[in-house]
């Protein structure tokens, strides 16, 4: 029976049969690793019992807690760091054209753009040409400038859908600066806020190519922690912890995205 390959039923079968292939082969692995880090077996591929001994594990872990502490510690920092940079830069762009405008967006999200072995090189030699010695410091200075473009895109996007008569109807009320901004745009532009903060904490908090390059000793991180267990050898306790890991992001990334639907 010969197939016609131009019918359009055709088609749509082999698009969804891709997709669903793409799919699989992204998803796939990810659904494996949570399976498999209730595995009771010590062996990581092979299957004994369920279990969640390994969670209880992984938890107890005092080098493993370090290195989680210092996740927070520099994600925190840079989310509120970025943020406030994201936030002045966003309001600052969206007050009107200016020479040298689309240069400056172009910096704002040249990160995105730049792969990011090369940002990490590039921070790292600047850390080295500069005499600063490399520890926790110089992982929330790195993981600041880098994730200023995820705060930023969110703030900006939730100024381009405000209506800039409310800012002018406040001044006409006599209200400055400060208070037509407290008043009028933050309520409007918090949405955008907590969206970009909750995406840099998350991209912050899984970052290990820069923390990598730009952690000196006693600035181990969850994902560089994760990365010598994995050289040791897979594990269900290897499993658990991403699993977190993946839990915690899914979680971010979920209620940061509702977040930005908000309307006005």
């Amino acid at each position: 029976m010969k197939v016609d390959v131009s019918n359009p039923l055709w088609r749509f079968r082999g698009i969804t049969s891709t997709a669903m292939f793409f799919f699989a082969y992204l998803y796939l692995p990810i659904v494996i690793l949570l399976a498999l880090s209730f595995n009771e077996n010590k062996l990581a591929t092979i299957w004994t019992g369920f279990t969640t001994d390994w969670y209880v594990t992984a938890l107890s872990n005092d080098d493993m807690l370090r290195a989680a502490k210092n996740s927070i510690i520099v994600a925190v920092s840079a989310t509120i760091l970025a943020t406030i940079a994201a936030t002045f830069a966003a309001m600052g762009m969206a007050r009107g054209r200016f020479r040298g405008e689309v240069g400056v967006s172009a910096m704002l999200v040249l990160p995105l753009l730049v792969p990011e072995i090369v940002t990490a090189i590039a921070t790292l030699l600047f850390f080295v040409a500069l005499g600063i010695k490399l520890g926790l410091i110089t992982v929330i200075i790195a993981h600041t400038v880098f994730c200023i473009p995820f705060a930023y895109l969110p703030i900006r996007a939730r100024l381009e859908g405000m209506d800039p008569a409310l800012a002018e109807a406040a001044n006409d009320l006599y209200a400055n600066e400060w208070q037509a901004f407290r008043r009028v745009t933050m309520p409007l532009l918090w949405p955008g806020i907590l969206s970009g903060a909750m995406l840099s904490f998350i991209i912050s908090l899984d970052d290990f190519v820069i923390s990598y390059f730009v952690g000196g000793a006693g600035a181990t991180t969850l994902p560089i922690y994760i990365f010598g267990m994995i050289r040791i050898g897979i594990t269900p306790e290897v499993n658990a912890v991403s699993a977190m890991m993946l839990i915690v992001s899914i979680v971010f990334v979920s209620v940061s995205f509702l977040i930005d639907r908000i309307r006005y």
